[in-house]
């Protein structure tokens, strides 16, 4: 049985200092927010950069390192087919999704269907997505603080909290989502970009290291190298070349298109691609986001791989578990990394996940506050708001939003959620929202109610097959890809009604030349989210990297020294000072600017 470093005191406020600095990013964040153009989209003013790594950590969550880490153990080198398909979804986002997004103009990301279609689909959208979008964060929340509270070593404890008795896993829920709902409301998209900025750091630093140490381990301490060769000459073949579901033709069709819809056409990914000065970066942010899709799964796949030599027997490690697997990687962080690398390693999986969730209550809201307010209140007869009280309106959305998100954990805790359950329930929701928005963004010659019936097709006949069982043995592919199928047919047959003189269809021509037409560059202005937010990131890095060195003192053992913390702490002052100098010439010019603008007036 292998000695585990479990969590103590030092990573305790390691954790600690990273839930100071989330609540920090939204406070700070909150001074940007103007109005709801601030709070939405940043002004379009995040540098590209900085949105390329948002939208990469947004893209995952503690199902990389959890569920994802249990497919890879089962599956081997396959999961890398399925893990770095992302890659070729930012491809085509370079390609054609970003420069669309940018053209068409959008303040809020389902203000395109109100311009491609109609308000009324704008509105059945919000309505409808409300729950699946809320289950779907109640779910990670749950995934993300089963390991949490495991690794804190309190999962079984029970807390006394307000005069109530909580297991350790419903005071970790408690805890994780005020947080996120507090940063999450305060901040607005500023905070979600800056939070995702310090949080793909993090998730950068910890994956290099684990990554090296992991393959040296499996060769029993004689180098990387070793550790390579033993893993190729006694891992099984089929495990080593792909085979088995990551390659079989229906279910790897079906994933390759639901990324394709996932990762360009999801309404924070919209949002993203508008949050950056110019159709130039949307790009650059696209590509940005390719790289790093490929070339991060490799160092967590690779060091799972090892993982099935370092623990052939994960059930014995992990009784209580359903599914033992899932525990790979954060068993290979206890057994390898000291203490104080522990509590980075937690907070980086609370990172990627607490990014995931504030991405679905910015759009959520903004989605409410200006297509399901604003209309409600002019139909009523109230005056229009100004854009203060919309902003004021999208932070109690978003509360509400969050509050429900955390109760139904609590639910979904109760009944025993699994990961099995999230990759299905994903499967019957999600194409069926995101295919019509892909079509429209495709081809705009369709009636205004071509959205709402395409939507409508893509769900009837993917619940019509699960009702009747068809293709039981292949739930994925028949949900994606009925989804799909049935949202195609009605969209192409709702072409042959399409009248461009209809006045319904006005807004749909307009958006139709708005995406043949580039969208001018313009320098936005300096100081308000220009280069100067890079030494925001920079300071955050230099002070985890300063405290990781202060671990060097920290008690180890041979296995886990407490140079690795040296090194992550190296890494990451390196990363903070080069952030700076990055953002040091802004911030000097800043006031030149501001003097020659105010000497021109």
């Amino acid at each position: 049985m292998p000695h585990f470093n479990t969590v103590n005191a030092i990573d305790y406020c390691l954790i600690a200092l990273y839930f100071v600095i989330v609540i920090w990013v939204g406070f700070y964040s909150a001074r940007k927010n103007k109005g709801t153009d601030d709070f939405f989209k940043a002004s379009g003013q995040v540098p590209w950069f900085m949105a390329g790594v948002s939208s990469w950590v947004a893209g995952f969550s503690a199902f990389m390192f959890v569920a994802a880490a249990g497919y890879t153990y089962k599956h081997g080198s396959g999961a890398l087919v399925i893990f770095t398909s992302a890659f070729w979804a930012y491809l085509a986002g370079y390609f054609y999704f970003a420069p669309m997004w940018r053209r068409a103009r959008i303040a809020a990301p389902l203000e395109f269907l109100t311009k491609r279609y109609s308000p009324s689909t704008t509105y059945f959208y919000t309505v409808t997505a409300i729950v699946p979008q809320v289950v779907g964060i109640a779910q990670g929340i749950y995934i993300l603080c089963i390991f949490v509270s495991a690794a804190l070593g309190f999962d079984r404890e029970v807390f006394g909290f307000a005069g109530l008795a909580l297991t350790g896993l419903q005071l970790t829920m408690l805890v994780v989502g005020a947080v996120m709902i507090l940063y999450s409301v305060v901040g607005g998209l500023w905070a979600a970009v800056l939070s995702d900025a310090i949080q793909g750091v993090i998730i950068l630093v910890m994956s290099v290291i684990i990554f090296p140490i992991s393959i040296a381990y499996v060769g029993h301490g004689n180098g990387f190298v070793a550790g390579l060769r033993r893993m190729v000459q006694e891992l099984p073949r089929d495990y080593l070349v792909p085979s088995g579901q990551p390659v079989e033709f229906w279910f790897l069709t079906a994933y390759l298109l639901s990324v394709m819809l996932g990762y360009n056409v999801a309404w924070h990914f919209a949002q993203r691609y508008n949050s950056v000065p110019s159709e130039r970066d949307a790009k650059r942010m696209a590509m940005l986001g390719a790289w790093l899709s490929l070339l991060g799964p490799l160092m967590w796949v690779m060091p799972v791989m090892g993982a099935r030599m370092i623990f052939p027997d994960m059930h014995a490690l992990w009784p209580n578990l359903q599914a033992p697997e899932e525990a790979s990687f954060v068993s290979l962080a206890m057994l390898l990394l000291p203490h104080g690398m522990i509590g980075f390693v937690v907070a980086a999986i609370l990172s990627a996940t607490l990014g995931q969730a504030n991405d679905a209550f910015n759009w959520l809201s903004a989605a409410v506050t200006k297509d399901v307010y604003v209309p409600l209140r002019k139909r009523v007869g109230l005056p229009e708001a100004s854009d203060l009280h919309l902003m004021r309106t999208a932070q109690v959305t978003m509360l509400v939003i969050g509050v429900s998100g955390v109760a139904l954990a609590f639910v979904i805790s109760r009944l025993g959620g699994a990961f099995d359950f999230g990759l299905k329930y994903y499967s019957m929701v999600g194409p069926g929202f995101t295919m019509p928005v892909a079509l429209g963004l495709i081809y705009r010659k369709t009636p205004w109610w071509s959205g709402i019936v395409s939507c409508v097709a893509g769900f009837a006949l993917t619940f019509l097959l699960f009702f009747l069982n068809w293709w039981p043995d292949q739930p994925y592919p028949r949900n994606v890809l009925s989804a799909a199928l049935g949202s195609t047919v009605a969209f192409v047959i709702s072409a042959f009604f399409w009248r461009p003189d209809d006045p319904k269809s006005r807004l749909a021509v307009q958006l139709d030349r708005d995406l043949r037409t580039p969208v001018p560059e313009a320098a936005g202005p300096l100081g308000h989210g220009a280069l100067s937010v890079y030494a925001v990131i920079g300071n955050l890095s230099v002070i985890i990297g300063v405290v990781l060195l202060a671990c060097w003192f920290v008690p180890s053992t041979p296995i886990a020294p407490a140079s690795v913390n040296v090194v992550g702490g190296l890494i990451m002052v390196t990363i903070g000072l080069i952030l700076r100098r990055v953002a040091k010439p802004t911030l000097k010019t800043a006031p030149a600017a501001a003097d020659s603008n105010a000497g021109g007036r």
